[in-house]
């Protein structure tokens, strides 16, 4: 990373971490009140179908929203599992991010907590949450649950640490089903729109990435959003080796 964008990204992660919680933020797992209704907000790997239903099998269907006061990047990294950088996202007033929100029981809520132990779950505001979808909308007195990344795990991919193809996979996938389920044209744009951190420390780690449609069905669609919309570091991934 050139050091102009590195000393960048720096001052922008110690900013952030020193963002206080956001308004509707009740703390870092806050206890889960069984006698309201629960919904998750899914922003990376959980906007998919079949990785969020690893976790959560009796989840109720995931429902496109927009979520007010934060922002995803490509800054999450953990300790444990050295090798990449994550989506996460952070508390930031006037930021907006599109995702998923969908319905759990509260034993599913604590199966998230484990799967997402990199993250802290904080509370969000129904009034934070605008439904995308015609004629939905969550209870009025749902606790809705957002997994925002630890100041601890923030730092900007390098080249230990990349984006990988097979996670972004994940994501833009998941962007794919609910643009396509409910008829929204541009919400795979806005999904890359509003997340921050793209950085050139980005590896094709796909099974055959010459033939990726072997093992990502999605892989020729996801591409052409990625070439159209970030040419600048799409270009320069790089295959990663086997060995």
């Amino acid at each position: 990373m050139p050091a102009v964008f590195r000393t960048a990204f720096l001052a922008l992660a110690i900013s952030l971490a020193a963002l206080p919680a956001h308004a509707s933020d009740g703390g870092c797992g806050e206890p889960v009140d069984t006698e309201r209704p629960q919904y998750i907000i899914g922003y990376g790997s959980l906007m998919q179908d079949a990785s969020r239903l690893r976790t959560s099998p009796k989840a109720g269907p995931a429902h496109p929203v927009e979520i007010e006061g934060y922002r995803r990047g490509w800054f999450s990294r953990a300790a444990v599992r050295p090798g990449s950088t994550w989506l996460g996202v952070q508390s930031q007033p006037k930021s907006r991010l599109n995702a998923v929100i969908y319905q759990v029981a509260p034993v599913e809520v604590d199966a998230t907590d484990k799967r997402e132990s990199l993250y802290c779950r904080v509370s969000v505001a129904m009034s934070d949450v605008h439904p995308l979808e015609n004629g939905w909308a969550p209870e009025r007195d749902a606790q809705a649950w957002i997994y925002q990344s630890l100041p601890d795990s923030i730092a900007a991919p390098d080249s230990k640490n990349p984006i990988v193809q097979s996670y972004l996979d994940v994501f833009v996938s998941g962007c794919l089903e609910q643009e396509q389920r409910y008829g929204l044209p541009g919400f795979s744009l806005e999904c890359l729109a509003t997340t921050d951190g793209w950085s050139e420390h980005w590896v094709n780690d796909r099974i055959y990435p010459r033939r990726p449609t072997l093992y990502q069905p999605d892989a020729f669609q996801i591409d052409r959003l990625l070439s159209s919309r970030l040419p600048r570091y799409f270009s320069r991934v790089r295959i990663e080796s086997g060995g």
